[in-house]
């Protein structure tokens, strides 16, 4: 990877405001991505372990792995449908996970649902931090540094303009 990844997102306009959409290619199965977005020890290689009984309607409480003095926070199940979509609600954001089945691997669709584009050259880079992160669990010898994603990403996610719905 190079020391500054390109950024990946893009906006679509939605009923409610918009979606930042992000998508990543993993070359393992949608099993494995999807323990990887579900199991409380996978998780944590990449985003932060969880605690609490998980499934739909459930609350689930999170301590972020890779963030200054490791904060936790609840996390809110507002569905689940395994191995292939999931969507979550905390602190006031709401975003999804779709996974499909492609060829001998994975395409992950994230979707954050977002009232208003406020603040999303800080939130942009923060979810392909993640995402990439995420990805990193399944290649050997690559670890992203937030540090190559922003403030690098900032410019292009402050700029960006919500195109039509899907």
């Amino acid at each position: 990877m190079t020391s500054h990844p390109e950024p990946t997102g893009r906006l679509e306009r939605t009923e409610t405001g918009v979606d930042l959409v992000l998508e990543r290619v993993l070359d393992v199965s949608l099993g494995d991505v999807w323990d990887s977005i579900t199991v409380s020890e996978r998780t944590a290689r990449w985003y932060g372990s969880w605690e609490g009984r998980p499934g739909a309607g459930s609350t689930v409480r999170v301590t972020m792995g890779f963030e200054e003095n490791a904060p936790a926070s609840d996390l809110t199940i507002l569905a689940c449908d395994a191995p292939r979509y999931l969507a979550l609600e905390s602190d006031g954001w709401t975003f999804d996970v779709t996974l499909r089945a492609t060829g001998d691997g994975t395409t992950l669709t994230f979707r954050h649902h977002l009232t208003t584009t406020d603040g999303l050259e800080d939130i942009g880079p923060g979810w392909e931090y993640y995402l990439d992160v995420l990805v990193s669990t399944h290649v050997n010898g690559w670890s992203p540094s937030f540090d190559d994603y922003h403030p690098s990403q900032c410019g292009y996610y402050g700029s960006l303009s919500p195109s039509a719905p899907a």
